[in-house]
């Protein structure tokens, strides 16, 4: 049985930053990766890299003047060939840049634990051990697919990573759950040509954002086409047919395509987690401490698998937790993430960071709110008019607590935002600072002069 400084189970984010550096001090560091098509892990091979890509490309085709669907069924055909190709190339390039470091061994087979420093391996080559002083568990995150009658055996049925392997076009495309995945996908797939409807069991659109934003959102979305609807529940798919519920009544919908997008949940279910003594939580997820311990002290979890928000720089973040540990003063613990944006990439973008309104009010503070349209000089120049934005600021101290901003481009303006907000500095500095002219980052002297 070979032996290892540390074998990281899962080729994602924060487990190929930490094998990276690891093996940089000296380390004999093994990664153990179920499938060879998710070297890189999530984010390239079948999250936030090919979705961008599809839904910058499907954006094309609203000015592409097309006349019949198969034009824009050819035109999804090869930007799906292209998808492919790309991550290949991304896949590839996560793999070399491990396999040529001397000690990384990169292990392509499925781990579990057979205790709390053995990991079996099985591969098509058979099934092997291999021990390792620290472990670190970073297998991610997979689809959550709903008690729904019929799901599972309808041929007609994807999640968010098979149906970009879809090479025919949908016409029409079911998609159940309007969350963050639910709505990038309308919003990617009616550009593409499909019609598309959303099927959300909620009765209230984007649940946890601004109230004034989603609004605007779901105008926006509906505007271009996009049937949502709202508080209605699925009770089975039959072949291509999805049956739902809503107001008491059952009502069917056929489609050539569904799309399962209720949420993901941590990859646990294999890894015999018992066998080592680390402890789930009853979403599946693997208990850390703020340092990302797991209950073994020489375990840690890492990334998607142990809950909370499922993005690849916190899992990034997540490295740089234990790498403060194990190389470092060991200061920088869980407790420091306080401030992390997010962005979801439908038309225009909405991102979000801190508090809303209401969350603020309801924390006790002395609420003060800025809100305008996406209106500059550099919205009306390309022609991206649509959105608005809000932002919220202690009354008190002048201090930021939150901004939603649902304009072109916000996914990068968001992020100036949140450094503010972790610099700990007035919203004045925003307000009153020189902007290269004409930028979308200018709106900020708008909007929070705006603060009354």
């Amino acid at each position: 049985m070979k032996k290892y400084d540390a074998v990281i189970i899962g080729f994602g984010k924060g487990g190929k930053t930490l094998a990276g550096d690891m093996a940089g001090r000296g380390l004999k560091v093994a990664v153990v990766e179920k499938s060879d098509k998710m070297y890189g892990g999530t984010c390239i091979n079948v999250g936030c890299i090919p979705t961008k890509y599809l839904i910058l490309e499907a954006a094309k085709n609203r000015y592409k003047n097309f006349t019949s669907f198969v034009q824009y069924k050819d035109e999804y055909k090869k930007i799906i060939e292209n998808k492919i190709s790309l991550i290949s190339s991304f896949r590839k390039k996560n793999f070399d840049n491990l396999d040529s470091k001397e000690n990384i061994d990169i292990i392509t087979g499925e781990g579990s634990f057979l205790d709390a420093n053995t990991i079996e391996v099985k591969n098509k080559e058979g099934i092997f051990q291999i021990s390792g002083d620290k472990i670190f568990i970073n297998t991610g995150a997979e689809t959550v697919y709903p008690p729904i009658k019929g799901l599972k055996e309808s041929k007609y049925v994807y999640d968010s990573e098979r149906i970009m392997e879809l090479k025919e076009l949908p016409k029409k495309l079911v998609i159940i759950g309007g969350g963050y995945i639910g709505l990038e996908y309308a919003g990617m797939y009616k550009n593409f040509g499909s019609q598309v409807v959303v099927l959300e069991g909620s009765p209230v659109f984007m649940l946890r954002e601004d109230k004034e934003i989603a609004e605007e959102i779901k105008k926006v979305m509906t505007s271009r086409g996009i049937d949502i609807e709202l508080g209605v529940k699925v009770l089975e798919i039959d072949g291509h047919n999805v049956i739902f519920q809503r107001d008491g009544k059952s009502e069917t919908i056929e489609a050539d395509a569904i799309l399962v997008a209720v949420g993901r949940k941590p990859n646990t279910a294999n890894l015999k987690l018992e066998n080592a003594g680390v402890k789930i939580n009853e979403r599946g997820a693997v208990v850390v401490d703020d340092r990302l311990h797991t209950s073994q002290e020489n375990i840690w979890a890492l990334g998607d698998v142990h809950g909370g928000l499922q993005f690849t720089y916190t899992s990034l973040d997540d490295y740089r937790i234990v790498r403060s540990e194990l190389f470092d003063n060991g200061e920088y613990t869980l407790k420091d993430r306080k401030i992390v944006p997010y962005t979801v990439f439908i038309e225009p973008q909405f991102s979000r960071v801190g508090m809303t309104e209401e969350e603020a009010r309801k924390n006790g503070y002395e609420v003060k709110t800025a809100k305008m349209n996406a209106a500059s000089p550099r919205m009306k120049i390309s022609g991206e008019n649509e959105g608005v934005l809000k932002v919220v600021v202690d009354g008190k101290t002048n201090k930021i607590l939150g901004a939603s901003l649902f304009i072109a481009q916000s996914g990068e303006i968001i992020n100036t935002i949140a450094l503010a907000m972790k610099a700990n500095i007035n919203y004045q500095l925003l307000r009153d600072g020189i902007y290269t002219h004409p930028t979308v980052t200018e709106i900020f002297n708008d909007l929070f002069g705006g603060i009354k």
